[in-house]
C-alpha cells in the first residue's frame, strides 16, 4: 500500500479534497461545499462507481491551518492530520503538494527532496527561471519529482489523437481559456503540447495585455500555436487543431478522469521507483510559461527559449 500524504490549501484549490477523495473512494460533501467546492461533489457523485485507486491511501493531511486540515481530512476520509509538514516523513511514501500557488512550491518541496520523498507538485511547477533551475537540479541530483497539470491526461486529447492521419500535417493549433496566464495558462500549454507530442518551444511572445492574455508559440518543429487566456469571458477550455485535410474542435470537460489518471500515473511512478513522466516535458513548458510573462513584461519582445 502506497501511504500518501497530501499538502495544501492554496485560494482557490480544490485539489487537497478532491484529490484525496479520489484516492480514498469516499467523500463528505458538506465540509467540500462548505469551501465553495460543491462541483467538486458533483463529479465525485457522478463518478462514484469509479472511486478509489488500488493500491494506495491518502493517510495524512496538513495545511497552513489546523482546522483546514482537519476539515480536508473530513471531506476525503483522511485518518491523520499533522500539525507540522515535516512530520510526514518517515509515515508516508509519496507527497501530493496540492497548491497552485508557485512562489512556495520550492520551500514547501524542499524538506521532502532533501528526505528522499518522491512528490508531486501540482502546477504550475515555478513561475521563476530560478526556482524552475533549483528543481531542475534537483531531478538531475535523482531526486523523485513529478508536475504537471492533469490535462496533459485529458481523454479528450486521446480521443483526437486517434484521428490525426486524417487531418494531414497540422499546421496551427489554438487555444483557449479563462482566467490568469499563470495558472491557467499552464493548463492551455500542457494540454497542447501532450496533444502534439511535446515539440520543443523555440520562440514565445505574449502580444496582448494581462488578464487578456494571447501569447504566441513557435516550436523547433515549425509548427505554430496562440493561446488566448481572457480573465472574464464564459469559463472554457478548448484547442482546436488545424491540418491541411481537415480541423478538430477539443473541449476538456471531464475534469474527474483527468484527475484520476493523474494521480494513477503519480502512484504508477511511486511503484516503480521512478517518474513516469520525463521531466523535460515539464521543463518545456515552464519555460514557455515564463518567457510569455517575460514578453508581457518587456512590452511583447519575442523571448527566445
Amino acid at each position: 500500500m502506497i501511504r500518501l500524504g497530501v499538502m495544501g490549501m492554496s485560494e482557490g484549490n480544490g485539489h487537497p479534497f478532491s484529490w484525496s477523495a479520489i484516492v480514498n473512494g469516499g467523500y463528505n460533501p458538506e465540509p467540500i461545499g462548505r469551501y465553495g467546492y460543491g462541483a467538486i461533489s458533483v463529479y465525485l457523485s457522478a463518478n462514484q462507481d469509479t472511486l478509489g485507486i488500488d493500491g494506495a491511501k491518502v493517510t495524512h493531511v496538513w495545511t497552513q491551518e489546523r482546522k483546514i486540515s482537519e476539515d480536508i481530512a473530513a471531506g476525503s476520509m483522511i485518518e491523520n492530520v499533522v500539525d507540522n509538514a515535516e512530520d510526514m516523513i518517515g509515515n508516508v511514501d509519496a507527497i501530493l503538494l496540492a497548491r497552485d500557488d508557485p512562489e512556495n512550491h520550492v520551500v514547501m518541496a524542499k524538506p521532502f527532496l532533501d528526505a528522499g520523498v518522491p512528490i508531486f507538485i501540482d502546477k504550475p511547477l515555478a513561475i521563476t527561471k530560478k526556482d524552475l533551475d533549483y528543481f531542475n537540479q534537483q531531478v538531475k541530483a535523482g531526486k523523485f519529482l513529478m508536475s504537471c497539470s492533469s490535462m496533459r491526461y485529458a481523454t479528450e486529447n486521446r480521443a483526437v489523437k486517434t484521428e490525426f492521419d486524417s487531418l494531414g500535417p497540422i499546421e496551427l493549433v489554438t487555444a483557449v481559456g479563462k482566467k490568469d496566464w499563470i495558472k491557467y495558462g499552464v493548463h492551455m500549454l500542457e494540454g497542447l503540447f501532450a496533444l502534439m507530442d511535446d515539440p520543443k518551444a523555440a520562440v514565445v511572445k505574449h502580444i496582448s495585455k494581462s488578464h487578456k492574455d494571447i501569447v504566441y508559440v513557435e516550436f523547433e518543429t515549425g509548427l505554430v500555436a496562440t493561446v488566448h487566456l481572457f480573465y472574464d469571458i464564459t469559463p472554457t477550455f478548448q484547442v482546436s487543431v488545424f491540418g491541411q485535410n481537415d480541423w478538430r474542435l477539443i473541449e476538456y470537460k471531464n475534469y474527474y478522469a483527468m484527475f484520476r489518471d493523474n494521480l494513477n500515473e503519480f502512484i504508477r511512478s511511486v511503484q516503480a521507483g521512478k517518474p513516469r513522466l520525463d521531466f523535460a516535458k515539464t521543463e518545456n513548458i515552464i519555460r514557455t510559461l515564463i518567457g510569455a510573462q517575460q514578453s508581457l513584461e518587456n512590452q511583447g519582445k519575442s523571448i527566445s527559449l
